[in-house]
């Protein structure tokens, strides 16, 4: 059965590439917003007995999740044979216990709300910490892809005598995963967290490391204080500029522009649009949709 993929606002190249390499037809979709901020959505794809592919990367969620919400519903209503969600970047992941009395543990009332609405789930390198696999949360198959194998090979092929370095302790299953597919030697850096904006970083025995050029690696990019604070490091420590490579870009605020100001050279996945997207991974989504 041939698919119809749809793109949400603002996943239309990323569609336009699961498309081409998979060979499914594209769905037409139009997404009007009112002055007041509410959504119309409004099919124009016969839909009915067809497998439906919705791509929409969930950064910035809470603007997004209503179309996205609107457009399964009507799919459902419309007969489609399945729904399934592509969403590069998965929002809600981080909040995975109550660390306050009355705080919502966010990420499994969206994991509730996205198993109500679609059957299946295809995501690139969640952030799991204390849930160890998706199905701690999620009640349909998710098939969690990793984009470890694709840095590496960019790594291997553009970057001399690279050691990768990972900001803090969560980041070393990610780091050492990437190093050993890259044949890189690899560091873990120590980091406190002391609040949102005030965060020390230390940097063990880089004195050996001086020649090769040093690659931070991280799933996420958001606020870059981390990445800012390990680049500074590392020049004190007299290591050569840095390349900063990222799968999901969030970067808030000014976070892209303060972390070039730095000197380092930004990469990022195209799991989230952004200018510093080099890492393609549109056929490893294709091949899951296969």
């Amino acid at each position: 059965m041939k698919k119809l993929i749809f793109a949400l606002p603002g996943n239309e190249t990323l569609s336009e590439n699961l498309v081409k390499l998979t060979g499914a037809e594209k769905g037409e979709l139009l997404v009007h917003k009112f002055p007041d901020g509410e959504s119309l959505v409004q099919l124009k794809s016969e839909v009915a007995g067809k497998e439906i592919v919705m791509v929409c990367t969930l950064h910035q969620p809470d603007k997004k999740l209503l179309p996205l919400y609107f457009l399964a519903k009507e799919l459902r209503n419309l007969h489609a044979v399945k729904i399934t969600l592509v969403a590069p970047y998965l929002a809600y992941m981080r909040q995975d216990k109550a660390f306050h009395p009355g705080e919502v543990v966010t990420s499994k009332c969206f994991a509730e709300l996205l198993s109500g609405l679609v059957d299946e789930l295809i995501t690139i390198d969640p952030h799991l910490h204390r849930w160890k696999t998706m199905r701690d949360i999620y009640t349909i198959p998710c098939n969690v892809l990793h984009a470890s194998g694709l840095i590496a090979n960019y790594i291997k092929n553009h970057i001399a005598k690279p050691v990768l370095i990972g900001p803090d302790s969560e980041s070393e299953q990610w780091v050492s995963e990437v190093a050993k597919q890259a044949e890189a030697p690899f560091l873990v850096l120590e980091k406190v967290r002391r609040g949102d904006d005030n965060v020390q970083v230390s940097v063990p025995q880089v004195a050996q490391f001086k020649d090769p050029t040093p690659v931070l690696v991280d799933d996420i990019i958001s606020t870059a204080h981390t990445m800012i604070e390990t680049v500074n490091h590392l020049k004190n420590a007299g290591m050569k500029p840095a390349t900063c490579i990222g799968v999901h870009a969030i970067f808030a605020g000014n976070a892209y522009d303060a972390l070039k100001e730095t000197g380092v050279e930004i990469i990022t996945c195209n799991t989230i649009p952004h200018r510093s997207n080099r890492i393609d991974l549109s056929e490893l989504i294709a091949e899951a949709l296969k």
